[in-house]
């Protein structure tokens, strides 16, 4: 199988080799990832600068572009063929609820849904001491599983895996849950007396709706949500469709 991997979290994070070295010993693995960190920098694309890519090593790639960049760069110019499959990860720390719309690990995986290829963002519930081993076992069971299963047409698979040893308690479908932000914003004062800010809203906290992504992985199973390029709120649309 041929696999396209990219990222968020820069070329040089760890769990993007680690997943790599594991995946390559099976597959025909090739990496296009940005040079630099891009986390919640959701879908953007480069439209008003060149993009420039670095050849690092055999089938691994640099961009200076965002992670949809990367993918796009990756399918259109780099790649010799179209892949079977892209993975976006293993990201350090959890893509849950309203994060999918931040994260540009999502968003490369979408790229490539929105192209028609299998995609899955794997995403690790953790803010240190990661257990890449254990997201590196959940990606392979997952590769195993759409084999047998494929995914429908513009479909990804947004994954968050627990950051325990195995055994894991299982897979759980889910639907978006909703974390509860605390929307923080620092004020600081530079040397010049100028004003500055850093916009916060880390928040572990959560709803605990059950068959949710938060649920799932706060019972110890990885969380597999199905994400469409349409969000269309169609609720919404019954609702009004008679005054308009």
């Amino acid at each position: 199988m041929l696999i396209l991997l990219s990222n968020d979290d820069g070329i040089q994070s760890e769990g993007l080799h680690i997943l790599k070295d594991d995946l390559s010993r099976f597959h025909d693995v090739w990496t296009v990832a940005p040079e630099k960190e891009n986390s919640c920098i959701s879908h953007a694309v480069t439209l008003q600068t060149p993009l420039r890519i670095r050849e690092l090593d055999r089938r691994t790639f640099s961009t200076d572009g965002t992670p949809a960049d990367s993918v796009l760069l990756g399918l259109k110019v780099i790649l010799p063929h179209p892949p079977d499959l892209i993975i976006a990860g293993i990201n350090k720390g959890p893509n849950m609820g309203q994060d999918v719309n931040y994260s540009g690990t999502v968003a490369a995986a979408k790229e490539g849904a929105f192209l028609g290829i299998p995609s899955l963002a794997v995403s690790l519930d953790a803010r240190k001491d990661f257990r890449f081993d254990t997201a590196k076992d959940v990606v392979r069971q997952l590769i195993e599983k759409i084999g047998n299963f494929p995914l429908p047409r513009h479909v990804l698979l947004n994954v968050n895996v627990p950051n325990r040893p195995q055994p894991l308690r299982g897979f759980m479908m889910t639907r978006l849950g909703k974390r509860i932000y605390n929307g923080s914003i620092v004020e600081r004062i530079d040397p010049r007396g100028g004003r500055y800010y850093w916009i916060g809203g880390d928040s572990d906290s959560f709803e605990p709706i059950r068959g949710t992504d938060f649920y799932a992985v706060s019972r110890e199973y990885v969380s597999v949500t199905p994400l469409h390029w349409d969000t269309t709120h169609r609720v919404t649309i019954r609702k009004f469709k008679s005054i308009f």
